[in-house]
């Protein structure tokens, strides 16, 4: 029953896909350029060729394709996807907008003939100097005083309507090119944003269990960083560099740090090493460490100086730093287990748990902790997402209350598939804690 599930879904994909690259194909080729033209035959070509690019960057990795032939294939597949996105919302506009336009434009030729029309009417003159311009002969003798041959004088062609095609031609050129201009402007300021680096976002969250002492304890919060085919080295040392710029006290790096495996993305992740706090840096697994080979990545990681909490906690000055591991691990039997990281706890002291995805949030509650730190959820990464992602998610981003239990949830560093954000912008969050007693 699960392969004729996903044997179903991927026909359902491609069926979607297919049609809504029909859609563009007529709105922005078949509508706007001429039969046997090189433009339509450069659209039609790029029509079936970027979709196909995309489906190569989709399964590149999952099928063990050399690393180069990834990186390749990523960025034309990948931000196609984002822009097919954007230029199909931009033209369902365009369909409001098109009739619309074809009525005004009628209207103007409408008020246009009947002003040639008027214009060629008699006017009131004297010695009927404006008799309508007709065929006339004209006797030489007449003119002259004697015999002449007639000459004729012909009547002026009227201005001719411009035909309903050019109409409909314009108005498709017009709301392809403002779709075009809209979707693909929108995909470049939203990879900009991306490889622009997260910004620094700050939030004050009180705990009531927290010491005095701990009080203003930084925490750097990182997520989904998603280094991969296209994000690389010089996006690690970008995140790096902000970081340090915060001066911590503690770093927590909370899963879906990549998008393949070490000997892929080793060279990429080294900056990390140069991870700068004052209590140290720690790690808990993402669900696509677990695609990734989450073990060789928790051992890397450990060289890198960064501590990983595998169901685990610390004590960190005042409170417990705990961590699970994401429940993607549960297919390897290395799923969240919150008894072995909280259950022999002191509940006096405040918790706070890392844990990659906001759907543990009902365990934390249930073991006494007082502030969960999360990503996954990319804040929907790419509108209008961020709405299936607050369905999908206890909180889509921010911080939320559940009971006594706080929920703070980054929309991550990185992006995963297309590098590319709108209305979710990537950050980096110093989240201070505030002890109720200071």
């Amino acid at each position: 029953m699960a392969v004729v599930g996903l044997v179903v879904t991927v026909i359902v994909v491609l069926a979607l896909l297919a049609g809504v690259h029909r859609y563009l194909w007529r709105r922005l080729v078949g509508d706007t350029t001429a039969e046997g033209s090189a433009l339509r035959r450069a659209g039609t070509v790029a029509a079936y060729l970027l979709p196909l690019l995309s489906i190569g960057a989709l399964v590149s990795g999952r099928a063990g394709a050399p690393f180069r032939l990834q990186q390749v294939l990523a960025w034309p597949g990948y931000l196609w996807l984002a822009a097919v996105l954007y230029l199909t919302l931009a033209l369902l506009v365009g369909e409001a907008v098109r009739p619309v336009l074809r009525r005004v434009l009628a209207n103007r030729a409408e008020d246009a003939d009947e002003a040639s029309a008027e214009s060629a009417l008699p006017t009131d003159r004297p010695n009927g100097a404006n008799r309508p311009p007709v065929a006339s002969a004209v006797s030489g003798a007449e003119a002259s005083g004697g015999a002449a041959p007639a000459t004729l004088v012909a009547e002026a062609p009227a201005p001719r309507r411009p035909a309903a095609p050019t109409r409909r031609l314009f108005v498709a050129r017009a709301v392809g090119g403002a779709a075009a201009v809209a979707g693909l402007g929108t995909v470049g300021y939203g990879t900009y944003g991306v490889l622009r680096g997260p910004r620094v976002k700050r939030i004050t969250v009180p705990l009531a269990k927290l010491p005095r002492s701990a009080h203003g304890y930084r925490i750097a919060v990182v997520s989904d960083i998603h280094l991969g085919p296209i994000l690389g080295r010089a996006h690690t040392q970008r995140i790096v560099d902000t970081i340090n710029r915060t001066q911590p006290d503690l770093v927590a790096v909370v899963g879906d740090l990549v998008d393949g495996t070490v000997a892929d993305l080793g060279p990429a992740a080294r900056p990390l090493a140069r991870l700068r706090s004052r209590q140290g840096n720690f790690f808990v697994t993402g669900n696509h460490e677990y695609y990734s080979g989450a073990a060789q990545w928790i051992d890397e990681v450990r060289e890198l100086g960064l501590h990983p909490l595998e169901n685990s906690r610390v004590e960190i000055n005042g409170f417990d730093l705990a961590g699970v591991n994401d429940v993607a691990g549960e297919s390897e039997g290395q799923g969240p287990d919150f008894a072995r990281a909280l259950g022999d706890r002191d509940r006096a002291r405040a918790a706070v748990l890392l844990a990659h995805q906001p759907v543990v949030i009902h365990e934390a509650v249930a073991h006494g902790v007082d502030l969960q730190l999360s990503g996954h959820t990319h804040g929907g990464q790419l509108w209008p997402g961020n709405y299936i992602a607050d369905l999908a998610n206890p909180t889509g981003a921010g911080l939320d209350r559940y009971g006594d239990t706080q929920l703070y949830v980054s929309r991550g560093a990185g992006a995963w598939g297309p590098p590319v954000r709108v209305g979710a912008p990537s950050d980096i969050t110093v989240v201070e804690l505030a002890s109720l007693q200071a």
